[in-house]
């Protein structure tokens, strides 16, 4: 069977030149959905994925309509390629069910993979920089030393027998906030 997806942002959107085209490429059913692209959550999309099933065609006007991200695309098409689905993306001319189309799909992944790979060795260096030059602390802390959770959990652990799982339901405080507290400052219990 042969799906076509079409999407706008907002109501005021028009939806005719997608459906045209998806029509036009012999899409035998099409969903509609008026959603925005950066919302996480497309019911109508999420629908028609989870049911394609061995040998459909989703085909969709503009690689856009699909997700927010090249990441979030090239995901979404190794999951439909998992499962025997073909993707048509009419735009940029690529087929799945075509050896060409294929292939552009593997370069545009390693691309994408690529450019994942710089930002973290960007991201890696900056740190690196700011370390050397005193700049960079890490994330800031949620509990300081001056927090009376905290200052109450290392009370209780420190004169009471109360058991850690105890004395994080008392203070509200995260097991690794209190175990890092407990480390830095070199507290024993009695």
């Amino acid at each position: 069977m042969i799906y076509g997806y079409a999407r706008v942002s907002t109501t005021g959107q028009n939806l005719a030149t997608q459906l045209e085209a998806l029509k036009k490429a012999g899409c035998e059913t099409i969903i509609e959905e008026k959603i925005t692209g950066v919302a996480k959550k497309k019911e109508r999309l999420d629908e028609l994925i989870e049911s394609l099933t061995d040998g459909d065609t989703l085909i969709v006007a503009r690689m856009d309509r699909l997700g927010r991200s090249t990441l979030q695309l090239l995901t979404l098409v190794e999951e439909l390629k998992e499962r025997g689905v073909h993707l048509v993306i009419l735009d940029l001319g690529i087929d799945t069910r075509t050896d060409t189309g294929e292939f552009f799909l593997t370069v545009m992944a390693a691309f994408s993979q690529l450019e994942r790979k710089i930002i973290k060795e960007k991201t890696a260096a900056g740190i690196a920089l700011a370390k050397k030059k005193g700049k960079y602390k890490g994330r800031p802390k949620k509990y300081t030393d001056k927090n009376p959770k905290l200052i109450h959990a290392l009370d209780l652990y420190q004169t009471t027998a109360k058991t850690v799982k105890e004395i994080l339901s008392i203070t509200g405080i995260g097991r690794t906030t209190l175990y890092e507290a407990i480390k830095e400052k070199g507290i024993t219990r009695n």
